[in-house]
């Protein structure tokens, strides 16, 4: 069972790079702790009616970081749940402030190598689109580390099974 009270917070929410694994683990987590997932890319898909690939492509990127920040603020005040976070969504200060206050955060740290494998194929990414995958990784990372590495708890991700095995073990009372 989770307890919330013991960790002083009212949810759990994972950030990390795209490609780190945050929907994936966090649906896992929720089974096994019989709490709602949540996830951010997927509600402002709900609320917006169309992907975010094609939010980029018609309205560009400041639109959808303001729909992020909208629904983002929604999610991270629910309570027993486990909620998953759009790797960019840690650059907005509001969205930081309001998983200090909310959420004990989880960092899924995976190494750029790997991220660069798991997102070689992907054309779901519109930061990645025409790019150079591996510099513009490496440049979202450099931007992004200092926000993610204020995690409360920060899980090396190369391996999924051990990353929720560690996740459980921690969170359990």
């Amino acid at each position: 069972m989770l307890n919330f009270d013991k960790i002083r917070k009212k949810n759990i929410c994972l950030v990390g790079m795209m490609g780190s694994g945050k929907s994936i683990i966090a649906k896992e987590l929720s089974k096994y702790f019989k709490i709602q997932h949540l996830d951010s890319d997927t509600e402002i898909e709900k609320n917006a009616g169309k992907s975010i690939n094609l939010l980029f492509k018609d309205y560009g990127e400041k639109i959808f970081r303001d729909l992020e920040m909208e629904v983002c603020t929604k999610l991270l005040t629910n309570e027993n749940c486990i909620i998953s976070l759009g790797g960019g969504s840690i650059c907005n200060s509001k969205i930081r402030e309001l998983i200090k206050k909310y959420s004990y955060s989880i960092y899924l740290k995976v190494n750029l190598g790997t991220l660069e494998k798991r997102l070689k194929h992907n054309f779901k990414r519109p930061l990645l689109k025409n790019v150079n995958k591996k510099q513009k990784l490496e440049e979202i990372y450099r931007e992004r580390e200092k926000y993610y590495n204020r995690a409360n708890l920060i899980i090396d991700n190369e391996d999924k099974q051990k990353s929720i095995k560690k996740i459980i073990e921690i969170l359990k009372t």
